[in-house]
């Protein structure tokens, strides 16, 4: 018999047969996860943006009721929805999650989780690991599956990979300056050509106010929101922004006088445009 760790490490089914059950699995996303509202284009200017203050007031107050692992459980869920969605595993099977050491890279690595789980072929790069319990844990989980954990940005991304999702900095990142390793990763990020997809806030922008230099930041294809749209979402382009955050109490939503889209039957995020 195999060591009980070699167990833990290998994957009880082969690729090939994991993306056979996921091609059902991911056809039903749309009804199970998704909530679009077809021939209506909503904005996040429709309702109200959060600035950074109210943001972390909101997880404040959720902390109060939620467990941070069960808060980014949640937000890695919706992020992996809305991924299957705007990039179906037909087109866009290989996927590179570049993760931050916050939980905004928290929610990225639970995203990588359950896309693989999709049947997506999964990458992370993680180069700044947090030696906390909760990042540990789910490191453990990347390598479990067999998901590749990098130190550093693969030097090849087009042809290698199909999609991009940007889960490095969230609404607490404060401007003034990228430092290491991520001063190099985010310009590189730029220059690809890859589909990008960003978690809550784009990363390297002002939460509040958007893009710092249009020339060096992020501009991705695909925004999702947690918990509510923040400022910065006002000035992104790109072509689908989803809603993540079917776990905020009805009584914070009064508190903070803001409002989310219904979401429909077992669906996690709503399309905002599309």
């Amino acid at each position: 018999a195999a060591p009980r760790w070699m167990l833990i490490r290998r994957p009880l089914f082969s690729l090939a047969s994991r993306r056979l059950a996921a091609a059902v699995t991911v056809s039903l996303l749309p009804q199970v996860l998704l909530t679009s509202y077809a021939g209506i284009h909503m904005s996040a200017a429709s309702g109200k943006l959060l600035s950074a203050a109210e943001a972390t007031a909101i997880d404040q107050e959720l902390f109060k009721s939620f467990s941070v692992d069960s808060l980014m459980e949640l937000a890695g869920l919706s992020v992996a929805a809305a991924v299957a969605d705007a990039y179906p595993m037909s087109t866009h099977s290989r996927v590179l999650v570049v993760c931050g050491p916050g939980n905004n890279g928290g929610d990225g690595l639970v995203a990588a989780r359950h896309l693989w789980h999709f049947g997506y072929s999964v990458t992370v790069v993680f180069p700044k690991r947090s030696p906390k319990p909760l990042f540990v844990n789910l490191a453990s989980q990347m390598q479990a599956l067999g998901i590749p954990l990098l130190d550093q940005m693969p030097t090849q991304l087009e042809g290698d990979f199909d999609v991009m999702i940007d889960s490095i900095f969230g609404f607490s990142f404060k401007t003034g300056g990228l430092r290491a390793p991520f001063d190099s990763i985010i310009p590189q990020m730029k220059s690809s050509r890859l589909p990008l997809v960003s978690v809550d806030v784009p990363s390297g922008w002002d939460v509040d106010n958007g893009p710092i230099d249009d020339d060096k930041d992020l501009q991705p294809d695909v925004l999702v929101s947690l918990t509510g749209p923040k400022r910065c979402a006002a000035k992104f382009t790109g072509s689908r922004h989803y809603l993540g955050g079917r776990f905020v109490p009805p009584s914070i939503l009064e508190e903070f006088g803001f409002s989310q889209p219904a979401f429909r039957g077992t669906e996690q995020v709503v399309r905002l445009s599309q």
